[in-house]
C-alpha cells in the first residue's frame, strides 16, 4: 500500500514537471497558422489549410519580439525551387530560396533583438508555381491587419512581374528563368511604397492583349479571371476580396514583339489590339466598377512602334470614355524610351526604380 502511494506521488510530480516544461516552451516560441494571415495579391487556402501564394509579390505581414523567426514553406514538386523575399522594419533584406526537397523551416536571424515588423513577399510570378506557407514561428508573433490605405492593382507582363531584373545571385543566361525574378523591386511595388498605398500584381511573362510574345494566346483577357492565370486553371479568382482604387494596365510590349524569328508572325494589327483592349477594360470594369483605369505604354517599345502604340492607347481611352461617360476618364501615361540593362532586354532593378520615379507624379494625381 505504501509502495502504491509513493508511485502515485511520483506520477503526479512527473506530470507537473512535464506541464511546466511545455509552458516554458510555449512562451518562447509562438505559432502563427497560415489560415489567419492577411495577404495582398492572389492566393488561396488549400485543402490542407496552407496559404498558397500565387501571384508576383503577393505578401503578408507580422510582428514579433526577438531576433529570429521561422517560415514553414513548401513546394508541390520536390525537384523544384522558388523564391520568397522579405522586409524588416521597412528595410528590404534579400531573396530567400525555397527548395522543394527541404523539410526544414527557413529560419532567419536579425542583427538586433527587440520588436520587429516583417513583410514576406513571393519573388516570382504565378507561372513559376505556388509557394505553400504552413505557419510562421516567432516570439510574441502577431499578424499585421490589412490597412485602409488605397489599393493599386498592376496588370501587366514580365516587366510588371519584375522578371529578369536581378542577376545579383544568378548571372543572366544561367539557371532557371525565375532565378532573376525580383517582384519586390519591380516598378509597381516601388511606386506603391513611395505613394504609401497597398498594391497587388496581376502579371504574366510574355503575355499580351490580343497576342503574346511568341504565340497567339492565351492572352491576358483569356486568363485574367483564373486564379493562377492559367488557361486550364479550374479555380476562378474571387474579385470581391479586394476593391482597388486604381487599376493600372501595362500591356502591349508583347503584342508589338517580333517573336523569336522562327515562328510565323504577322505584322501588328492595330484594330485587333484596340478592340481586344477595350473589351478587356470592360471586363475589368465589371469586377471593379468604381476603380480608376490607368493605361501605361512600355519603355521597351521604341522607334515607329512607339508612336503606333501611343496612338492605339489613345484610341482605347477614347472608346472607353464614350462607353462609360459617367465614369472617371481613363488616364494615359507614356514612358520615355529606355535601354534596358536587365537580362534578355528587360529592365533591371535600377531601371525599375527609374520607371517608378517617372510614374510617381502621374499616380500621385490619380490616387487623390
Amino acid at each position: 500500500m505504501i509502495f502504491k502511494k509513493y508511485c502515485l506521488i511520483a506520477a503526479v510530480c512527473l506530470l507537473n514537471f512535464s506541464c511546466a516544461t511545455k509552458k516554458v516552451v510555449s512562451t518562447t516560441q509562438d505559432v502563427l497558422p497560415a489560415t489567419i494571415l492577411k495577404p495582398y495579391g492572389r492566393y488561396v487556402f488549400n485543402a490542407d489549410q496552407n496559404l498558397e501564394l500565387i501571384s508576383s509579390a503577393v505578401h503578408f505581414g507580422f510582428s514579433f519580439t526577438g531576433n529570429s523567426f521561422a517560415i514553414y514553406a513548401t513546394l508541390a514538386n520536390t525537384s523544384e525551387h522558388n523564391y520568397l523575399q522579405y522586409e524588416v522594419d521597412g528595410v528590404y533584406q534579400k531573396r530567400i530560396r525555397v527548395d522543394g526537397k527541404s523539410k526544414e523551416p527557413i529560419t532567419l536571424t536579425l542583427p538586433t533583438d527587440g520588436e520587429h515588423k516583417v513583410w514576406i513577399y513571393k519573388a516570382t510570378e504565378a507561372h513559376t508555381g505556388p509557394i505553400f506557407i504552413q505557419k510562421i514561428e516567432a516570439k510574441n508573433i502577431k499578424i499585421i491587419e490589412n490597412s485602409k490605405t488605397p489599393l493599386i492593382e498592376f496588370i501587366g507582363n514580365s516587366i510588371t512581374c519584375g522578371a529578369a531584373a536581378d542577376d545579383s545571385e544568378t548571372p543572366c543566361g544561367k539557371g532557371s528563368y525565375h532565378d532573376q525574378h525580383n517582384a519586390y523591386q519591380a516598378y509597381g511595388p516601388r511606386l506603391a511604397r513611395a505613394l504609401k498605398t497597398n498594391f497587388m500584381l496581376s502579371s504574366v511573362s510574355g503575355i499580351g492583349v490580343y497576342r503574346n510574345w511568341n504565340s497567339n494566346g492565351p492572352t491576358m483577357p483569356e486568363v485574367y479571371e483564373k486564379a493562377n492565370f492559367q488557361a486550364d486553371g479550374t479555380r476562378i479568382w474571387d474579385f470581391t476580396i479586394y476593391k482597388p482604387n486604381v487599376v493600372s494596365i501595362a500591356l502591349g510590349t508583347n503584342d508589338f514583339s517580333n517573336g523569336d524569328g522562327k515562328k510565323e508572325r504577322w505584322p501588328f494589327d492595330s484594330m485587333s489590339f484596340i478592340n481586344k483592349y477595350v473589351q478587356f477594360i470592360q471586363v475589368v470594369k465589371t469586377k471593379y466598377p468604381n476603380a480608376k483605369i490607368a493605361l501605361l505604354s512600355s519603355p521597351m517599345v521604341n522607334g515607329s512602334s512607339r508612336l503606333t502604340f501611343q496612338n492605339c492607347l489613345t484610341a482605347v481611352k477614347e472608346k472607353v470614355d464614350v462607353l462609360y461617360p459617367s465614369d472617371k476618364p481613363v488616364s494615359l501615361f507614356f514612358f520615355e524610351p529606355m535601354q534596358a540593362r536587365g537580362c534578355s532586354g528587360h529592365p533591371n532593378v535600377e531601371d525599375h526604380g527609374l520607371m517608378a520615379n517617372q510614374l510617381f507624379p502621374f499616380f500621385k494625381e490619380i490616387i487623390k
